[in-house]
């Protein structure tokens, strides 16, 4: 037998391994769906130039102007300092502006810039046709599940 058959036997075998390994990882299968998921949403959020937690944390921002960068973060279930992160890059392209809250002195109250206003519309539009084109995917009862699921498990872990 070759050195070059050798290896590929030893690769089949350690793929048939890895899988079975992983089959009931659920670490390695739901970040390995993630990825694929940020593959899908970076595209739908690509005409914007944002990626998928921009666009995600500007949808929000649209929906709730004057929104505390706490309330935020909590909505999204992220740390504070992730959405600070998040909000810096909407900053930087003119699409939220930060203000000090009336509610709250400590904390910001975001709101949406014309621009963000202007593209809301269309960001919403492809924010749904991406929906749907999973749900379509999966199948409507599959995906509505499988979303109520994974929130009921991150409810858990909380």
């Amino acid at each position: 037998m070759t050195w070059r058959c050798k290896i590929i036997i030893a690769y089949a075998i350690n793929c048939r391994y890895r899988h079975v390994m992983f089959d009931r990882c659920i670490y390695f299968n739901t970040t390995a769906l993630a990825r694929q998921l940020d593959r899908i949403w970076s595209k739908a959020f690509a005409p914007f130039d944002l990626t998928p937690p921009q666009g995600f944390m500007l949808r929000a921002i649209l929906a709730r102007p004057g929104l505390l960068q706490s309330e935020l973060a909590d909505e999204l279930k992220i740390a504070r300092a992730t959405a600070t992160r998040g909000l810096d890059g909407l900053e930087a392209k003119a699409l939220i502006v930060r203000n000090k809250s009336t509610r709250d002195k400590r904390e910001s109250a975001i709101t949406p810039t014309a621009e963000a206003l202007a593209i809301m519309d269309a960001l919403n539009a492809a924010s749904g046709a991406t929906t749907e084109k999973l749900a379509t995917l999966f199948g409507e009862t599959v995906f509505a599940g499988f979303v109520e699921q994974a929130r009921d498990i991150a409810s858990k872990l909380e």
